[in-house]
């Protein structure tokens, strides 16, 4: 069997399996949305936490750990914090921007099928490819209804995530307050 024969098996099989794949997917994405809307919801900052992440970093420098070293922590706490924030949201990004095109594989698919399809019932017409190529726009609305949530999702959440960070500075600003007073008190 030569490669063409074996990818026109492979595009027999329809675009079902694709629409499976694009509601599993959309699945997945609304569990996302879901956690990512409570973290964001729940998720306090406060000066005490990003200076207990500081001191944690700052653990390894030993008693008095130098100016570079504290900014060092304070950049490794706010680090922290973004990737918490971050956490879950590329894959929002990628779905958002890549299920179009998994909608249009099965576009696609379905339409192959459909014109093999009507090759070997030439007497059905028009009437057997058009009922094959609306099924196989399906997936590319599929697709569309996958992506648009996952877009604006993403969107929204990657905005929140730049506000908090802009907290998150403000409040590492304190939290550097807080891990140079027990030094003035030593000193």
């Amino acid at each position: 069997m030569d490669i063409t024969a074996r990818f026109l098996a492979f595009t027999l099989l329809g675009a079902t399996w694709v629409l499976w794949l694009l509601v599993g997917l959309s699945v997945l994405s609304f569990a996302v949305m879901i956690e990512r809307a409570w973290y964001f919801a729940t998720r306090r900052l406060s000066a005490e936490t990003l200076a207990a992440d500081m001191r944690d970093l700052l653990a390894l420098e030993g008693e008095a750990p130098s100016s570079d070293a504290v900014n060092a922590a304070l950049a490794g706490a706010k680090s922290r914090e973004r990737h918490r924030f971050e956490r879950r949201l590329a894959y929002l990004g990628t779905l958002g921007s890549n299920a179009p095109f998994i909608g249009l594989f099965g576009t696609v698919l379905g339409i192959i099928k459909a014109f093999h399809d009507l090759a070997g019932n030439q007497a059905g017409g028009v009437s057997v490819v058009m009922a094959g190529i609306s099924e196989a726009l399906v997936s590319t609305a599929v697709g569309l209804l996958v992506a648009i949530p996952a877009v604006v999702a993403y969107n929204t959440f990657n905005r929140r995530v730049r506000a908090h960070m802009g907290q998150v500075e403000w409040m590492a600003h304190l939290a550097l307050e807080h891990i140079k007073a027990p030094a003035a008190e030593v000193g």
